[in-house]
């Protein structure tokens, strides 16, 4: 039996995302390698969704009574990246469910064509006490309709 490979991910254009936000690197963010360490692009993708929905009045960190928790993430790498560059992370909704949300976030470096790493987180919203699954609130649903 032929086993088929999975194609390989391959960098993306600024075309591809909806909207943009520019990140700092940071001297700590840099490794032993000379480049930004991994764990720091998952802090970025959390870090341009999250004040993105802050920004535009859909997410209330304080007093909200619905979160997001991740229940999924992933990230491809193509070239890397470190200090001092300006990091430009696209985002864009690839799939909005009744309760769920699939981000995907492109992070270039600035002034790129390509991005220099991808990829996706995905939230389930809850209720803050319980804990447990609930509609997008309308104004979020709205936000994100509009990354999709």
């Amino acid at each position: 039996m032929t086993q088929i490979k999975p194609e390989k991910p391959q960098p993306e254009p600024r075309t591809a995302y909806k909207v943009f936000r520019t990140l700092g690197t940071r001297w700590m963010d840099n490794d032993a390698y000379g480049h930004v360490n991994n764990v720091v692009y998952y802090s970025w993708f959390d870090t341009a969704v999250n004040a993105y929905l802050i920004e535009q009045g859909v997410l209330d960190i304080h007093h909200g009574e619905t979160i997001g928790l991740v229940i999924e993430t992933q990230c491809n790498y193509f070239s890397p990246l470190a200090f001092p560059q300006t990091v430009e992370a696209g985002i864009r909704v690839a799939r909005l469910g009744s309760s769920s949300v699939r981000y995907e976030i492109g992070l270039f470096a600035q002034g790129e064509p390509l991005t220099a790493a991808k990829g996706h987180f995905i939230h389930v919203y809850v209720d803050k006490q319980t804990r447990r699954p609930v509609p997008l609130p309308f104004n979020l649903k709205t936000v994100l309709e509009t990354l999709v």
